[in-house]
């Protein structure tokens, strides 16, 4: 398959990158990690306002979705620049809600779609943590066909990422929607938050390589850049080669998502929103891909830094730290494999 973004998709995604650019990510990323969401909560309002979140909210609430290769356009741009934020938990969250119907859809989607809303979940299978929880408006947990409201974001956990904190969800809540739909949304929205999370890693590993390009043609030694050099060579080549062979398993995964939100009924809560094994296996395949690529990215990128490449006092530190993390969440490597086998 032969698939191009077309141009409308090309420019969102341009305007996104002058957005980001403009918004000086890095000191966003260093006033969330110390607990102030205030410019974290601001940028997140103007990624709404160039309609991010209305992505995955169907147009019954407020949105203008599912549009999956938008949403991937988005979240590679999202990871570029390393945008603080439950970002794959709130797409996510809409797909959720969307597929449960009822009050609580009603309730939420509008405001994710408008980005007063930020929510974080966790989901059966995927580990106990909710990213961000503490900053989050609600923080929704899927306990086999029930769908719960958390109390509260629970206690903080230990996380590779200052900018990205993880925390175990208070227990109990009154259940706000019950059903079988719930688990059929639950899976949907797990597939979701596994293709944003790979859209995020693939725009993170280019940022590293961007930045270590930069940093090779710069740095001398023997009264040459480095990346002259032929093992610097080879090095950056096959970390381009890895992300570059992310790039169509993630698309392709975009199309086979959208093929499915296309059925007819799918997203009114009827429990038609379980998702197919094959757009299922198509997910974890850009998952574990873009993953490791973003993964190899940031090796490759602290080797040809040096020591300085892992200093707080430079910025390409908040993305070595968070390549390693969206590698694992929401579909370690050796869980999106044995889908893909099984798919």
């Amino acid at each position: 398959m032969r698939f191009l973004l077309t141009d409308e998709q090309r420019e969102f995604g341009r305007s996104l990158d002058a957005l980001l650019t403009a918004a000086d990510t890095p000191a966003v990323l260093r006033a969330w990690a110390a607990g102030d969401h205030g410019p974290g909560r601001a940028l997140w309002g103007r990624l709404a306002d160039a309609g991010v979140f209305a992505l995955a909210v169907p147009e019954a609430y407020g949105g203008v979705g599912p549009l999956p290769v938008e949403a991937a356009v988005a979240c590679v741009e999202l990871g570029r620049h390393a945008v603080p934020g439950p970002v794959a938990e709130t797409l996510a969250a809409g797909v959720l809600l969307a597929g449960t119907g009822g009050p609580v859809a009603a309730e939420w989607l509008p405001g994710i779609a408008s980005g007063a809303a930020m929510v974080s979940l966790t989901l059966e299978g995927y580990g106990p943590y909710a990213p961000d929880a503490d900053a989050a408006d609600a923080v929704f947990t899927v306990t086999g066909d029930e769908l719960r409201l958390a109390p509260g974001p629970g206690e903080p956990s230990a996380s590779v990422d200052p900018a990205r904190r993880l925390f175990r969800p208070e227990p109990g809540g009154a259940p706000v929607a019950k059903g079988p739909a719930i688990r059929a949304a639950a899976r949907a929205a797990g597939d979701t938050a596994a293709f944003a999370t790979a859209a995020l890693a693939l725009g993170c590993g280019e940022e590293l390589l961007r930045a270590t390009v930069a940093h090779v043609k710069q740095r001398t030694q023997f009264g040459v850049p480095v990346g002259s050099f032929q093992a610097v060579k080879h090095r950056l080549a096959d970390t381009l080669l890895g992300l570059e062979f992310a790039r169509p398993l993630l698309y392709g995964a975009a199309v086979e998502l959208a093929s499915e939100v296309s059925r007819p009924g799918a997203g009114t809560g009827s429990g038609s929103a379980e998702g197919s094994p094959g757009a299922g296996a198509a997910v974890a395949a850009a998952k574990v891909t873009a993953g490791e690529a973003g993964y190899a990215a940031a090796r490759t990128a602290l080797q040809l830094h040096g020591a300085i490449g892992y200093t707080e006092e430079l910025d390409l530190a908040w993305w070595l730290r968070r390549a390693r993390p969206l590698r694992d969440a929401w579909g370690t490597p050796s869980a999106c494999r044995a889908r893909v086998l099984a798919g």
